[in-house]
């Protein structure tokens, strides 16, 4: 339900508020903020917003980088880590150019909600529901050093095998061995039950938390089907909680798709699925797996582009360490039913008609939400669009382990990019699936290629401590 200015400004009277923080996104995905005392907080400030430099967020606009931030009270929430009784929230970003402004096309909330209206100006559906699980780590202690003189990084979680000589209780889980075990193995219990609490003051439904494979602090926390544009929201808060969360703690967590060498990576898998008028669009009892061909042209959609939209939803180059055979990852373009080694996974346990969905397992949390989940419903628009059929393709249903193929049989498969320079060659070449109705400005997308092509360069300059070990005495 849509919250009014009165009914903000009595949160602020009985929660004794004072500062507001307005939470802002920056082209990376995270978060930026500017605070204003309680007392200076008024509906002027929820119709004229907050000025913002654009371009220091990442933006290169066309525009003039000066903007306005026009909070949305519906997202208004008590900031619980703040000693200071705090009132947050996030909103869109506007342009100066008229008394009513505009949306910012580049800004990544105004971008899934234009996403949004695309799709319901299609006629396909008027509501896309997603439910990204979310994988991290929580470490004890991260050390790393990028200079001339040292490059190098360090890890420690106490529980883990590595300190079997020297954690002096014998509480050592084996490697690849975590997978939903139990206290006293389970040393962060209490700090994810108090994430978990966190989002649900926050008006996230939490389905479960449990420890994921690694031994070295893996974990998954699942929230509940949620419409897109709150999901990509609640996304940018799960992280918040869990990131300042785990270091009340004394931890440290990481949504790092790959932080561990020879340990599970950690994915962000997004379900989906699309209502029209209250009614499942990709529910049939007649389909396979139960899913109708609206549903299977949106898997075709995702399928087809999956190259390019591994720029958007795998936008960092540890992401595609974790995109290799053995760990449970994605590899090859395709799917299947309860299928973990297909791209996208039907699962079998959701039967009922206002359940039915599929999964996309590639992307993981170093994305911009709102980026990915807007990509996400674009590719699969157009699938819907041109009738892209995944079986009439090739690309499936694979219901066999893909990674125990024979190499000829693999040679036949399509896979994912194996580096982040591959994925943004395909995001050049194909993005007009993003660009279309406008959803996706073209500078964004020149912008990002740009950016993340010197991310490469830059990192493909640094020595890496295994070429040390191979190298180094030849």
């Amino acid at each position: 339900m849509s919250k009014s200015i009165k009914e903000i400004l009595e949160i602020i009277e009985q929660n004794n508020i004072k500062m507001v923080d307005f939470k802002m996104v920056d082209i990376n995905g995270q978060y930026r903020h500017v605070t204003i005392p309680a007392e200076n907080f008024s509906e002027e400030t929820m119709k004229s917003g907050i000025g913002f430099d654009a371009s220091n967020y990442g933006y290169a606009v066309v525009e003039k980088s000066d903007m306005v931030f026009i909070p949305d009270p519906d997202t208004a929430v008590i900031d619980p880590f703040c000693e200071i009784p705090t009132l947050s929230m996030t909103g869109n970003a506007m342009i100066i150019d008229s008394p009513e402004n505009r949306p910012l096309p580049q800004y990544p909330r105004n971008i899934v909600r234009a996403a949004v209206e695309h799709m319901k100006s299609a006629g396909v559906a008027d509501t896309m529901l997603i439910l990204p699980e979310f994988e991290f780590y929580l470490f004890d202690e991260v050390n790393w050093s990028v200079e001339s003189d040292c490059i190098a990084a360090s890890v420690d979680a106490k529980q883990s095998y590595w300190n079997s000589a020297n954690n002096g209780l014998g509480v050592i889980v084996p490697k690849q061995k975590n997978y939903h075990i139990a206290k006293p193995f389970d040393v962060s219990y209490e700090c994810r039950s108090e994430m978990c609490l966190h989002m649900k003051d926050a008006g996230i439904e939490i389905n479960y938390h449990h420890p994921e494979v690694a031994a070295s602090g893996q974990f998954e926390i699942e929230p509940q089907l949620g419409e897109v544009v709150h999901m990509a929201d609640a996304t940018m808060m799960i992280k918040y909680i869990i990131h300042n969360t785990a270091l009340k703690y004394g931890k440290t967590a990481t949504f790092m798709p790959k932080p561990i060498y020879g340990e599970a990576g950690s994915g962000m898998h997004v379900h989906m699925l699309l209502m029209k008028d209250g009614q499942p669009v990709f529910s049939d009892d007649n389909g396979y797996a139960h899913l109708s061909e609206t549903a299977h042209y949106f898997m075709g959609g995702l399928l087809k582009h999956i190259a390019s939209l591994c720029a958007i939803t795998n936008p960092s180059t540890n992401s595609f360490k974790r995109l290799v055979p053995g760990f449970e990852a994605p590899v090859t373009v395709g799917y299947a039913t309860s299928n973990r080694s297909a791209v996208i996974r039907i699962p079998a346990y959701a039967k009922s008609p206002d359940k039915r969905r599929f999964e996309l397992r590639n992307p993981d949390a170093t994305c911009n939400p709102y980026f990915c989940y807007a990509a996400i419903l674009m590719a699969g628009l157009d699938g819907v669009k041109n009738k892209i059929d995944p079986h009439a393709n090739g690309w499936g249903p694979y219901d066999v382990n893909l990674y125990h193929l024979s190499d000829e049989e693999k040679a036949k498969l399509r896979h994912l990019p194996t580096s982040l320079d591959e994925a943004l060659d395909a995001l050049e070449a194909d993005h007009d699936y993003l660009t279309a109705g406008g959803v996706f400005p073209e500078e964004l997308i020149k912008n990002l290629i740009k950016t993340k092509r010197a991310e490469c360069m830059e990192l493909s300059k640094i020595p890496h401590p295994a070429e040390f070990d191979k190298y180094y005495n030849l």
